[in-house]
């Protein structure tokens, strides 16, 4: 087996890939290997390719008995097992190969022994079935694909002379965001570490609003606008560049905020490589999305995009196909208008950009270091809304610029941008699957022409093996069957938007996410809870029904029923666990405070100074942690101190919160500069955001399942609670005087 390489077309990109793992035995064997002359001669090579897809080939349509394929679904899981106990990228391609056997097997079983259906009924739901096993399988093997060896690039230091820097143009599209959104990416913007001759900060105004204007005119910062909004951000762009002509473009969301490293860390392959064209930086949320904030789990378990940017975007690296993704980016102007700007076939603008990108010959790369971070949708309507724009933009893509079709893409270039447009189908496939054991339990169809102990012998390792390899390539950027409460709660919405963009690419148009609003009070979101309660009463229905058939009709296929029961009971906790992340909680902070540990000091007001330090900040206050036995009274009035490195920044503030070693601080109208100094003491900082990013635990499966569990429970509870407060009576009102 040869390690993968970067492509051809690229050679400076292998020189940042870099095993996260010390080498083992398993990788000095491969070495070993690798060099030998007789391997790498092209004769070795056929040969062992032509026998290796053999013996794959026999692994897979070897027809077993049930005890056979039992004892032989234990081996190889046994073998997977003691894989993901050694460390090492072999050991992870090595789960690759069980699992895509396993997986093959199964789906090779399914489709030639179990699709004889004896009538339409079995017929209709087998063959919807083995559709929604098919498109998974495909999205497994790809995914495998692209995520088989991340690249892990690492910075390229920028030349010493810092004469030789090119110039860079910074834009801040907006349309209808508060301006204390964009205030804190302007002020971020401004601190960042680059030649001032060579930096240039624009705010595009697609709002055309006259307080945006002033505020640009009083930092000395670039104010656009244009005439209309046609094709949205993606022509405001394109309008800014054709009026401003930096080198490079580096691109921010009105509430993404960059630190002051950004472009050092970021610029230096473009020097190196001249067909770099884009350079992508992961995006990074300093306030909860819509599932850590209902569910509880902000900073404790992945969020749903950690898994794109940890892992997918890395591996896309490999393949160079490293998408665009509108914000935390800077693109080559040159490459950028050879291709005609910014991309408005589509409402994905970014994704299709970078497509064409590489259709002309230039590399696309991404760099694994957080270096800007904004704010998540606060709520879960907003968030459904994003993410309809989204699967409509890869539809469209699909239907009229399809990766697999058209010339000026590799092979894996092709299968990467392909896995991404097929991830955003999985809506109607993952109906299918909450809804596959109603039609046996319903309707007593029988969607596997098989016994139920063949099912278990073929399905059970192909998801035991997928599970398992998934947890080991994932484990710190995604949880297990965590995916499948994010689709859940999803596939209904995003279902109808992608089959109707695929079949008219016309149909849609861009939606701008708000971001920056409050939740004033807690409340149960009925409206977009429809499907996830209509889905919650159908299995429980279904649920119910087997439990009598099991009692009452003994003569019942009695394995057949426990399985579908079982599957029942899994997709009833999905579907509660949906209903939980419909309950939105309450959110009163416009400004979202981010945990940090600063040095800091506080001026009090009969002039003594204390050294203490921040538990965390926002843009409109403190948090601060005191000397043992220090109070300070609420109302006081001090000055607060932060610093970073050499350089200070003092800042008017009053106490509105005292506690045992504690205070909260509220800034005291901070003038423009205070404010822009703030920025760069906190939300600028090189070190910001790195902190946490790919930190967490590994991915442990079981205690994963037993999250979700919980989390449907809760789901139950709320569902309950809030029906109770529908029908329990209202007192009368008092009698009017």
């Amino acid at each position: 087996m040869r390690r993968p390489s970067a492509p051809a077309s690229a050679p400076d990109r292998a020189a940042s890939a870099e095993d996260v793992d010390q080498p083992t035995r398993w990788t000095r064997l491969v070495d070993r290997v690798l060099a030998s002359a007789v391997w790498n001669h092209p004769a070795a090579q056929w040969v062992t390719g032509i026998a290796g897809l053999l013996l794959f080939a026999l692994v897979v349509s070897v027809p077993l008995d049930l005890g056979e394929q039992f004892v032989f679904a234990a081996t190889t899981f046994a073998i997977a097992l003691l894989l993901s106990k050694t460390k090492g990228r072999v050991s992870t391609l090595a789960m690759m190969v069980l699992s895509v056997s396993a997986s093959s097997r199964y789906i090779y079983w399914r489709l030639t022994d179990t699709v004889g259906f004896d009538n339409w009924l079995d017929g209709f739901f087998g063959f919807g079935l083995v559709m929604a096993e098919l498109y998974a399988f495909a999205v497994l093997i790809i995914g495998y694909f692209q995520t088989c060896w991340p690249l892990g690039r690492k910075p390229v230091p920028m030349p010493a002379d810092s004469s030789t820097w090119p110039s860079v143009d910074i834009f801040i599209p907006t349309y209808n965001e508060p301006l204390e959104v964009v205030k804190q990416t302007v002020f971020s913007a401004m601190s960042v570490d680059w030649p001032a001759d060579r930096l240039k900060v624009f705010v595009l105004d697609d709002g055309r609003r006259a307080e945006f204007r002033a505020f640009c005119e009083e930092l000395g910062v670039g104010y656009k606008i244009r005439g209309d909004n046609r094709h949205a951000k993606a022509g405001n762009i394109n309008a800014a560049l054709a009026t401003t002509d930096g080198e490079y473009i580096a691109i921010f969301d009105c509430d993404h905020i960059p630190t002051r490293s950004f472009l050092q860390v970021c610029m230096g392959w473009f020097l190196r490589d001249p067909k770099l064209s884009m350079l992508q930086t992961p995006h990074v949320f300093f306030s909860p999305d819509p599932f850590e904030k209902n569910l509880d789990t902000f900073h404790r378990t992945p969020n749903e995009g950690e898994l794109f940017y940890g892992i997918v975007q890395d591996g896309n690296d490999l393949w160079n196909a490293s998408f665009f993704c509108g914000s935390c980016a800077v693109i080559k102007r040159a490459p950028l208008m050879e291709i005609g700007g910014i991309a408005i076939e589509t409402v994905t603008e970014d994704a299709h950009t970078a497509l064409k990108l590489n259709r002309h010959g230039y590399n696309t790369a991404y760099l694994e270091i957080p270096q800007a971070a904004g704010l998540a949708t606060e709520s879960l309507s907003g968030h459904v809304g994003q993410r309809i724009r989204w699967a409509r933009g890869m539809a469209q893509i699909a239907r009229i610029d399809n990766p697999l079709l058209g010339p000026g893409l590799k092979w894996g270039q092709r299968l990467c941008y392909l896995n991404a447009m097929l991830h955003f189908f999985y809506g109607l496939p993952r109906l299918i699957f909450l809804t596959a054991p109603l039609a046996y339990l319903l309707f007593g169809a029988h969607v596997f022409q098989a016994t139920a102990l063949m099912i278990s012998a073929y399905a059970l390792p192909h998801l035991a093996h997928a599970s398992i390899t998934n947890s080991r390539i994932q484990g710190r950027f995604r949880y297990s069957f965590w995916n499948e409460v994010y689709e859940s709660v999803l596939a209904w919405y995003i279902m109808r938007p992608v089959l109707m963009a695929f079949i008219n690419p016309k149909l849609g148009k861009f939606n701008v996410t708000a971001k920056g609003g409050v939740i004033e009070e807690a409340y149960f979101d009925w409206t977009i809870a429809r499907p996830y309660l209509t889905l919650l009463l159908a299995n429980m229905f279904g649920f119910g029904v087997g439990l009598w058939r099991g009692f009452f009709h003994p003569d019942a296929e009695t394995t057949t029923l426990v399985i579908n029961m079982i599957w029942t009971a899994y997709n009833i906790i999905l579907a509660s666990a949906s209903l939980a992340v419909a309950s939105e909680t309450r959110q009163v902070r416009v400004t979202p405070r981010v945990a940090a540990v600063l040095p800091a000091a506080i001026r009090l007001e009969g002039g003594k100074v204390l050294s203490c330090q921040t538990d965390d900040f926002s843009q409109n206050g403190l948090g601060l942690a005191l000397p043992e036995g220090v109070q300070v009274p609420s109302g006081s009035r001090i000055q607060v101190s932060l610093f970073r490195t050499d350089d200070e920044g003092i800042f008017p503030a009053v106490v509105t919160f005292s506690g045992k070693g504690h205070i909260g601080v509220r800034f005291d109208n901070l003038s423009l500069r205070q404010q822009a100094d703030l920025a760069a003491m906190t939300f600028s900082r090189a070190d910001a955001w790195i902190g946490t990013w790919g930190k967490r635990q590994q991915d442990r499966p079981l205690t994963s399942l037993r999250g979700v569990i919980t989390i449907g429970m809760r789901g139950f509870g709320q569902l309950f609670g809030n029906v109770a407060k529908i029908v329990r009576p209202r007192p009368p009102a008092p009698a009017a005087k």
